[in-house]
């Protein structure tokens, strides 16, 4: 049986894409009914996208489920007439019009093939969990082969940590930049009252078009490259993971295929850079953009200001966070094997490659490439914007979505805070005597729950040689505070406000209540920021 030219699903119609979800749920091909047929290691194994211990338990397993995970995931041959007792709505002839399989031929004997990928996903974000299926195209470890120039990606660890760190709250016109196979759209589909969904592939998105119309999701698809297909327009929310891996021309020239769902065919990192300084267009007062991206270390700048001068181009307020940084060997190793190339194969090939990528790198001061996240949002009022642009290299705890909403909450509130002409004052007995302390200070605060504190003593000391508050959610901050920052967030349990806590601090220790609060106050900012304090 030999594969057709390479193709992408088609929603025949509404009664039969409804069939096919019919089928595929009794099945059971779902995320936990694919879980029971493999044990760990062949689990472990197919998320390294080595299919062979899932293949030998999928084969050994009469279930349907175990049928469409060969036919589906694995690349594998199987009798028509198990593939017709798995989808018995749709049988191999339905799957065949939806473009999903190629059959070898009509008897119950006859092999069937996948000429899709067709899995099941299973995803917890900010608005809860999410179940579907999405098809893309059938990667290597199902094919044996090289992915093609034009292969429609499905859901790798980028999409899931995308879908987990962008915000959920109501939007009324959400983008989803370079769609690929659709996932993000789906996400943002669950809170959003429209979404547009925009690729220059033609194929990521008649796959994303399927994969909606399985989901039961209405979506806008519109071709062209980046920000063009929504020229003029603006929306509440925008998320992305561009094509922004860094491949100089000359490795392109040395063998290496653009890949349209990763290669902008730019120099550099002037995607991410243009998506960066342009986002904020289109973004409606208040509207909010998340990114993935990459930016080059270059030799004598920090990478903190090769990024901020995109920043100050977008106009809006930006959060980055840099979550990795390669070596460029590393860099030119994970994007050669990514596109095909290597070694084992074809030495000549991947080493002219690799050379010409190194060689671009040094002659271009490139000593690293950092990988994270790019936030933007248009203020929803008249004020400068704010900026952040920080490593966070430790675990973090997903879903990430929540905690960046509450970061742009947080901020909005401070700023309307700090802005108010009415100065808090400390007051009461234990304030008596204090200079008035504008804005935060009239405020309750307490601790945020999963905040705790540790001390660290010597032996037979009293008194602790380090104190230093753990965040056990969202970024995972550790922040060391002073003395007197750690006895005012020991005191913050709603009931004082936080002038009236640096009053009773200043009589305790018998310290001038503004010096006091010269340190306590702008602490409690930046606590409040990240998430360790709250509003009572």
């Amino acid at each position: 049986m030999t594969d057709p030219a390479h193709t992408a699903p088609r929603a025949v119609s509404p009664a039969e894409v409804d069939a096919l979800r019919a089928d595929l749920t009794g099945a059971g091909f779902t995320v936990d009914g694919v879980g029971a047929l493999l044990d760990d290691v062949a689990a472990a194994a197919l998320h390294r996208e080595q299919r062979l211990p899932a293949l030998v338990a999928a084969r050994a397993a009469d279930e349907p489920a175990a049928a469409l995970l060969r036919v589906f995931m694995l690349g594998d041959d199987v009798p028509r007439a198990a593939v017709d007792r798995a989808l018995p709505r749709t049988g191999t002839a339905g799957a065949q019009r939806l473009g999903l399989v190629l059959a070898a031929g009509d008897g119950a004997a006859d092999d069937v093939r996948g000429v899709v990928d067709l899995r099941p996903y299973a995803a917890h974000d900010a608005a809860g969990p999410a179940h579907w299926w999405i098809a893309s195209d059938l990667g290597e470890a199902a094919t044996g082969r090289p992915l093609g120039p034009d292969h429609v990606l499905g859901i790798g660890g980028a999409s899931t940590t995308l879908a987990q760190i962008t915000v959920r709250d109501r939007r009324e016109r959400s983008l989803d930049l370079g769609t690929g196979c659709g996932v993000q759209a789906l996400h943002a589909a669950r809170h959003s009252g429209a979404v547009v969904a925009t690729d220059i592939s033609r194929r990521a998105l008649e796959f994303a078009r399927f994969n909606a119309d399985l989901a039961g999701v209405r979506l806008d698809l519109r071709a062209g490259s980046m920000l063009e297909p929504v020229a003029g327009e603006r929306f509440d929310l925008v998320v992305s993971n561009p094509p922004f891996v860094i491949t100089p021309a000359s490795v392109r020239a040395a063998g290496l295929p653009v890949m349209e769902y990763r290669d902008g065919v730019r120099a550099g990192d002037d995607l991410v850079a243009d998506l960066v300084a342009g986002v904020g267009q289109h973004l409606a007062p208040g509207g909010v953009a998340q990114l993935l991206g990459n930016w080059e270390h270059h030799a004598g700048e920090d990478w903190r200001e090769r990024v901020g001068r995109w920043l100050d181009l977008a106009g809006v307020d930006a959060w980055v966070v840099e979550r990795e940084v390669q070596d460029p060997a590393e860099y030119a190793e994970l994007w050669l094997r990514d596109g095909g190339l290597r070694p084992e194969v074809d030495r000549p090939r991947y080493e002219a490659a690799y050379e010409a990528w190194l060689a671009d790198f040094a002659a271009r001061g490139v000593e690293g490439v950092g990988f994270g996240y790019v936030l933007l949002q248009r203020p929803g009022g008249a004020r400068p914007p704010w900026r952040r642009v920080e490593e966070v290299t430790g675990a973090v705890r997903q879903p990430l979505g929540t905690h960046v909403a509450e970061v742009l909450a947080t901020r909005e509130w401070l700023a309307g805070v700090e802005a108010a002409t009415g100065p808090a004052t400390a007051t009461g007995p234990a304030a008596a005597g204090t200079t008035a302390m504008p804005g935060l200070a009239g405020e309750r605060l307490v601790v945020a729950a999963d905040v705790t504190e540790e001390r660290y003593l010597e032996p037979g000391a009293e008194d602790p040689r380090i104190v230093q508050l753990r965040q056990g959610g969202g970024l995972g901050r550790v922040v060391r505070p002073g003395t007197l920052v750690a006895g005012a967030v020991g005191a913050c349990d709603g009931e004082l406000t936080l002038g009236q806590i640096v009053g009773g601090l200043a009589a305790l220790l018998d310290v001038p209540a503004d010096d006091v609060a010269a340190e306590v106050l702008p602490a409690a900012h930046d606590l409040l920021v990240d998430g360790f304090l709250r509003r009572a």
